[in-house]
């Protein structure tokens, strides 16, 4: 007789609970929602305002947009960034991990150490910026996109923990087999850590699909934008759409030209997400966990 009210909350309770995660999912996917269909709608429809619905129909922005030469050097770019500082980032973030986690590694709280300290005092953009541009001569080089992408504190922070909490057993039993270090990380630790290394590389692939601060500093030739940079001078230039490098007889709204080239540049990172979503949450709770 007494659980019948306590049921009645608890269901309460989880309605609530569910219409209130609905309702603000639903505010959050609206601005996605509005610049989509503001991609696909009309110049004079446009300088009305958003709509979520297009009341007529264009593809002139993204027809416009894809004849230009900049967007696909722009991607060209981004793509290479991306998977080049991501496979490389993962790399060395988990092999870095591994050592830091390992037991019998003899100055792994002073790697560590050196490494955390870095996420509490920075170095500065001054001293950030004298290095890549100066003392590493990588001024208008696409590697002034990827090595600052290449190691990440807080990353290394969490796949540590995930290693802390792995039996030391199966290095002892690998060992007594014969099996050298390498081996052991990239053929037993490696394939058991496939949560933490799918979220670290989503991490490392948002971090370098959408940087383009780097390129602001760094990168004066436009054939070495980023798409993110190229969305930067489409916004801060809005009547000059020459960057483009466009011969389309057309003079679409800028602001049309705008969100399309905002649907171009988050398309790829909405298609990863999914793939890795079942790791993404794993992932997380377990590299969370201090052993």
């Amino acid at each position: 007789m007494l659980t019948k009210p306590q049921d009645a909350s608890g269901w309460a309770l989880s309605a609530a609970a569910y219409v209130f995660i609905g309702i603000f999912s639903l505010l959050c996917f609206i601005p996605f929602w509005l610049v989509y269909i503001g991609s696909f709608t009309a110049e004079h429809q446009i300088v009305k305002g958003f709509q979520l619905l297009p009341t007529e129909f264009s593809l002139d922005s993204y027809r416009f947009l894809l004849q230009g030469s900049q967007v696909y050097r722009s991607a060209w770019v981004s793509i290479v960034v991306t998977v080049t500082g991501t496979v490389g980032a993962v790399l060395l973030t988990s092999m870095f991990a591994y050592v830091t986690a390992h037991p019998r590694v003899k100055y792994r709280n002073v790697l560590a150490f050196y490494i955390y300290f870095t996420m509490l005092f920075a170095p500065g953009l001054v001293g950030y910026y004298l290095l890549i541009s100066n003392w590493l001569d990588l001024r208008d080089s696409v590697w002034a996109l990827i090595l600052p992408h290449l190691f990440s504190a807080f990353n290394a922070f969490l796949m540590t923990s995930y290693f802390r909490t792995l039996p030391f057993e199966l290095n002892e039993a690998a060992t007594v087999d014969g099996a050298h270090e390498l081996y052991i990380f990239f053929r037993i630790i490696w394939p058991i850590s496939m949560p933490v290394i799918a979220t670290i590389t989503l991490f490392y692939a948002l971090s370098c699909w959408n940087d383009w601060f780097n390129a602001l500093m760094f990168i004066d030739d436009p054939t070495k934008h980023p798409l993110q940079m190229m969305l930067r001078r489409i916004v801060s230039t809005s009547q000059n759409l020459d960057y483009l490098n466009t011969n389309v007889n057309i003079s679409p709204a800028a602001a049309g030209v705008q969100l399309s080239t905002v649907c171009i540049t988050i398309g790829p990172i909405i298609f990863l997400y999914p793939f890795l979503q079942r790791y993404f949450i794993k992932g997380m709770t377990i590299g969370a966990v201090k052993g």
